[in-house]
């Protein structure tokens, strides 16, 4: 693939989706998928919740413009197996689209988190029958590979599944989600060229055109939310081109690329189960206790919240870069600058607190979440002033 067909997949998928957000607008009316006001909810109005659609749709027709490509304008094919793992490319599609499926059904009728994670799984079980697995990583400590054998089918099922959920979980303010999935699809593009994999550059580069132009209408103030459709759609294909990229890679630090473009979701993700079980909450409870709700506590406005962790997102994911094309003492820094804005933000913002710190209520000795309990100070403070 050459920079021009990558710049016409990527502009098609942008105004794709441009195009098709009014589309999924009116979709979502239609059937009630909105996100109404409520006490953990950020927004103040009713908003549709149904941008998976449109992202979708953009990527689609990006896709069918490669097809045309491919057929009539001589552009060469980006789908070629690799050496021991050829993949079934239309079985990897239908596996996608039970993944969007299970978002969106959850977006109209609210699914059971327990119904939910059974999709999602079986989606997964269906990329893996494809062919594309994590069967295997370079040994770090010799030649050759570190072969997972049957259990690169239960790896790769895990994989998929803590991608979408990551993105899903950090999808809190207008534009977080979409950005951050923009910058981790940007870093697997540019290094899916660096090592030759055209079918995850592909891939990554029309995912990068449907999160921009989403977030002409996501970015604050939001008139469309992306959904359960959207996030876990993005979630598991970031999963899948990271997977694309990284399958067989001669470098084991490769494994860090994807890991890095998506270090904050996957940060905020284990922060908050963690903060759960020390609270005896399930792991799907809902609080504001995450990265982004830290940051609004501390002053800053969705905008520059939103702004910051995409900052922070791009320093992650460029030093992944540095460090798979450097050796030796020379990717010291970079996983110095790694160490240093990530223990900065999680010492600024006190990311450990309630993982490390129990809070029991003064009576009964229940545990609250961090949330809970400032509601609770409040609640005391109003009534010493009576």
């Amino acid at each position: 693939m050459d920079w021009l067909e990558c710049g016409t997949l990527f502009a098609v998928a942008l105004i794709a989706t441009i195009c098709l957000v009014p589309l999924a607008k009116a979709l979502a009316v239609k059937l009630d998928a909105i996100d109404y006001p409520s006490a953990r909810r950020v927004n103040r109005r009713p908003i549709p919740r149904l941008g998976g659609v449109a992202i979708l749709g953009g990527l689609a027709v990006s896709l069918l413009v490669l097809f045309a490509g491919m057929r009539w304008a001589g552009w060469r094919t980006p789908f070629t197996s690799y050496p021991g793992m050829p993949v079934n490319y239309p079985l990897l599609l239908i596996g996608v689209l039970f993944m969007f499926g299970v978002g969106f059904v959850d977006d109209v009728i609210n699914l059971r988190p327990r119904v939910k994670l059974l999709g999602q799984t079986i989606a997964a079980i269906i990329v893996a029958a494809s062919g594309l697995l994590l069967s295997s990583i370079h040994n770090p400590v010799g030649m050759g590979y570190v072969e997972f054998g049957w259990l690169a089918y239960p790896i790769t099922v895990f994989y998929l599944v803590a991608f979408a959920n990551i993105i899903n979980l950090i999808d809190g303010l207008d534009g977080l989600a979409a950005g951050i999935c923009a910058i981790s699809a940007s870093t697997i593009f540019i290094f899916a060229l660096i090592i030759h994999r055209y079918d995850a550059a592909v891939f990554s580069i029309a995912l990068v055109g449907a999160c921009i132009g989403f977030l002409r209408y996501n970015f604050h103030p939001a008139s469309i939310f992306m959904g359960d459709s959207g996030a876990l759609f993005l979630g598991f294909s970031l999963g899948i081109v990271s997977l694309m990229a990284i399958a067989r890679s001669a470098l084991f630090v490769s494994l860090l690329v994807p890991v890095l473009a998506a270090g904050i979701p996957v940060l905020d993700t284990a922060f908050a189960i963690v903060r759960r079980l020390r609270a005896h909450q399930p792991i799907d409870a809902a609080d504001k206790g995450h990265i982004h709700h830290r940051l609004l506590q501390a002053g800053f406005s969705q905008r520059k919240t939103v702004l910051i962790m995409w900052g922070w997102t791009l320093i992650l994911a460029l030093c992944g870069i540095f460090i798979t094309e450097t050796t030796g003492l020379m990717r010291i820094p970079f996983f110095a600058i790694i160490l240093g804005v990530t223990a900065y933000m999680v010492v600024k913002l006190r990311l450990l607190e309630p993982v490390l710190l129990h809070h029991y209520h003064p009576r009964g000795r229940k545990d609250y979440l961090p949330d809970q309990l400032a509601a609770e100070k409040a609640d005391e403070g109003d009534g010493a002033d009576e």
